[in-house]
Parts: C-alpha cells; sequence; structure tokens
C-alpha cells in the first residue's frame, strides 16, 4: 500500500523547488543515492551522541548538491536527538574577525537553533527551560534548592573559557522564570545567543563580566555543546555553508586567521578536546584545492587535508576529513523526476500527471537543447518539470508530448548561468 504524502509537506516540498531554493523539510521525499555519504555522516552523529567529535568537509562543484546535502544531515541529526545550527558564510559572518563578524555569525547560528519538536529554530530558551526542569526535579528528589543542583551540574563547565559567567546566566534565566520577570529571562537569553555588544551592558543586565565576542565564538560553541548534554540531548551539530565566501576574502591576513580556526576546530575534533561537537562545512573544490588562496594554501590544513593516494580507480576512502559529492547522474535524474512526480501526486499513483514514457520523452527533449548540464547543474531543468505538472494538472486537455514539444528552456538555462555561482544552491538533489 503507497503511503500518501500530507499536503503540508507536498507544498513544502513543490513550492521550494519552484522557487529554485533547497527545501528545509521533506527532502527524504526526493532523496536519491549517496548511500554511501549518508552512512559516514551518521557514524559522524553517533560519534557525537557518545560524546565525541567530528569535523567533515563536503566538498562539491556548484550544482553538486552541497546544500540539499547538509539540509538532510541535519535532518538527520535532529532525529537522533542532536540540536543543530546552521548558518551561511557571507562578508559579514566569519569563523575569525575583529569587527563583530565572527560574533554575527554566532548570533545567527543561535537563532537557527533547532531541535526535533522545534526544527525551525529558536530553541535555545526551550533547552535552557528543559536543563532547568530536569534539575527541578532532581532538587525535589534530594529535598535542595533547584539554583544549588543548577550550580552543581554546571561546575564543570567552569574549566572553559567564559564558564564561569556561563553558569550565571544559567542561574539568572531560572529566578526570572521563577518569579515571572520576563526581563531577565529575555537578558539572559540575548547574552547566551552572544546578541550583547557591551561587557557594560551586561554586567548591568545580569552581573556577568564577559560577552560573547568575536575572539571566542568556538569557545563558546564547545561549551555550549556540554550544556546541551546536560539538559538532555545527545550533542550540537553545526552546518556551515558557503564556505567559498572565506576563499573570496581579498585580505591574505584575514583569509588565513579564518584557516587557522578552521585548523584550531579539526585539530581538537581530531583529538577529542570538544565533546558533543560536530562539524559539517559545505565548500567548492577550488575553496579545498587552490594553492594561492584556497585551504591548500595553508600548508597546516593541506597535510590534513590532503586526499588518501591509495584511494582511486574507484575505490574510494570515507574516513578522512573531506567527503566529496559527485554529481548527478542521467540514471539518478530520472530516479529523482520520478519521485517529483509522486510528491507532486500527494503520493497517489492514480493521479500521476505524466507517464514514464513522458519523463523519459522530457529528458532527451532537455538533453538535445542543452546537452548533459541538464542533469548537472538541473535547478533549471527541475523547475520546468514542475512548470510542466502545473499545466498538467490545471488543463484537462492539454498534452504532455504537445508540452514537452514546445519547451525550450535554452534561455532560461542561459539566464541560470548568468546568476552568480554560490546562488545555484538548488542545484542538484543526488542524496
Amino acid at each position: 500500500m503507497t503511503t500518501r504524502i500530507r499536503r503540508k509537506d507536498r507544498d513544502a516540498v513543490i513550492q521550494s523547488l519552484r522557487a529554485g531554493v533547497v527545501p528545509r523539510t521533506g527532502q527524504h521525499l526526493i532523496q536519491v543515492g549517496r548511500t554511501r555519504e549518508i552512512e559516514t555522516l551518521m557514524e559522524d552523529i553517533h560519534r557525537i551522541g557518545d560524546g565525541g567529535s567530528a569535523f567533515r568537509f563536503v566538498i562539491g562543484e556548484y550544482g553538486a548538491g552541497k546544500t540539499f546535502f547538509l539540509n538532510l544531515v541535519r535532518a538527520v541529526a535532529m532525529e537522533k536527538k542532536l540540536v543543530v545550527a546552521n548558518a551561511d558564510l557571507n562578508p559579514d559572518r566569519r569563523l575569525h574577525a575583529s569587527g563583530g563578524q565572527a560574533r554575527s555569525l554566532y548570533a545567527e547560528l543561535m537563532r537557527s537553533l533547532a531541535t526535533r519538536t522545534k526544527p525551525e529554530g529558536g530553541a535555545l530558551a526551550g533547552i535552557v527551560e528543559k536543563f532547568i526542569s530536569t534539575a527541578a526535579t532532581e532538587a525535589k528528589a534530594v529535598g535542595t534548592s533547584t539554583e544549588s543542583v543548577i550550580r552543581i551540574k554546571l561546575e564543570h563547565l567552569t574549566e572553559l573559557v567564559n564558564g564561569y559567567d556561563f553558569a550565571d546566566v544559567i542561574a539568572a534565566y531560572y529566578r526570572g522564570f521563577e518569579e515571572g520577570d520576563e526581563t531577565l529571562k529575555a537578558d539572559a537569553v540575548r547574552w547566551l545567543r552572544g546578541e550583547f555588544s557591551t561587557k557594560t551592558d551586561a554586567r548591568r543586565a545580569l552581573g556577568v563580566r564577559s560577552i560573547v565576542e568575536d575572539a571566542a565564538v568556538y569557545d563558546q560553541l564547545k561549551l555550549l555543546a556540554r550544556f546541551v548534554r546536560l539538559a538532555g540531548f545527545s550533542g550540537l551539530m553545526v552546518s556551515l555553508d558557503e564556505l567559498v565566501n572565506l576563499y573570496k576574502m581579498a585580505n591574505t591576513q584575514a583569509r588565513n586567521s579564518n584557516y587557522e580556526q578552521l585548523l584550531r576546530m579539526l585539530n581538537d575534533a581530531f583529538q577529542g578536546s570538544s565533546v558533543g561537537l560536530g562539524f559539517v562545512l559545505g565548500g567548492t573544490p577550488e575553496f579545498l584545492l587552490d594553492t594561492r588562496r584556497g585551504l591548500y594554501s595553508y600548508p597546516a590544513l593541506q597535510s590534513r587535508l590532503a586526499e588518501n593516494t591509495f584511494a582511486g580507480s574507484g575505490l574510494v576512502d570515507m574516513s578522512g576529513p573531506v567527503i566529496r559529492l559527485s554529481s548527478l547522474t542521467p540514471e539518478d535524474f530520472f530516479v529523482l523526476l520520478q519521485k517529483l512526480r509522486h510528491v507532486y501526486a500527494s503520493g497517489d499513483e492514480s493521479k500521476y500527471l505524466i507517464p514514464e514514457d513522458g519523463i523519459v520523452g522530457f529528458m532527451e527533449h532537455c538533453a538535445n537543447r542543452i546537452g548533459e548540464a541538464y542533469f548537472r547543474t538541473p535547478r533549471t531543468t527541475i523547475k520546468s518539470f514542475i512548470d510542466l505538472l502545473a499545466v498538467l494538472e490545471q488543463n484537462e486537455d492539454a498534452s504532455w508530448q504537445a508540452l514537452v514539444s514546445k519547451l525550450d528552456i535554452t534561455a532560461d538555462q542561459d539566464c541560470a548561468a548568468d546568476l552568480p555561482p554560490e546562488d545555484d544552491e538548488f542545484a542538484s538533489f543526488k542524496l
């Protein structure tokens, strides 16, 4: 018996595809291939859940499906009780900076913080309240105050940067929670999100002497990873996309400072210094391999990220920090269009708007019009296919043969080629 697809899930996928962006939900409905890559990231998720750490670069050409892959991993991580955070790097969001760009990245990560019960983000306050609820239950069982239990549970965090103030902020949130002081709770969340710009404001509001500054962003993530485990979650996974923006930085010193931060994160993951924390980072081959401006321009990173010389000629090694995503194949693309047809019909085979012969005809037409690019960077092609289904749905007398013969997506493809490459994030769904 075929499982029907809920209208909400169906619309989330179709509307995103028609807009040319990656769906945030329902990725499993259009997942194709990539079994080895998914299994590798699943191992990372289990390692994080066991208190370990992980660090992966997901490398692929523009249109190879990096954004889709990162979103899929994010969804799987939430199902495994991890807290996830994601953000795109841009000129105002960097891993290392002195003008607030790193703090801006941290603030975006905190706004996107998501759990299985709150997948759209904004889960920070809920995580804090879950921790407080657990502490209150333990306090009641032993006959002591909740705040004293909170202090005891957070005591081992004081060995980390900002650990003392972190414990004070959580205690302040608890007081606001107990006393109904919404201002105090809001100030505590602001501090946790890195939204205080001066230490004076933080001291006036919460009595703490530090704030999340550019230099302490990574340390704050390590602190948060340990805290979410205390709150009952398995760990924290951070997903960062568009790392090509580091490659584009004109200032060599600033670029190398960001690469040095990546090296620190990688070393901590390999040496087990971070607890319950994983990073999945999306970038292009140029970002990785360019010896003048890419990661390979930083010798310490090049030695750690170099490919296994024994892998090749059909052999792969997924144990290293770099996972390479290949482009979509015609066979995968055919399966993808079948799945899109299925989603469009809400999972009801009797409502398919086009037969398999129609899918083959559509692909042949695309191949004749624009060559193999239609399946290697297929955003425009997929949008055209959904447009075709929309016309067939709303015009019962329409024939797919006649529509396909009139289809001309060459101009659309040319327009897509004029876009900045990083805008082609939708590109491939080979997953």
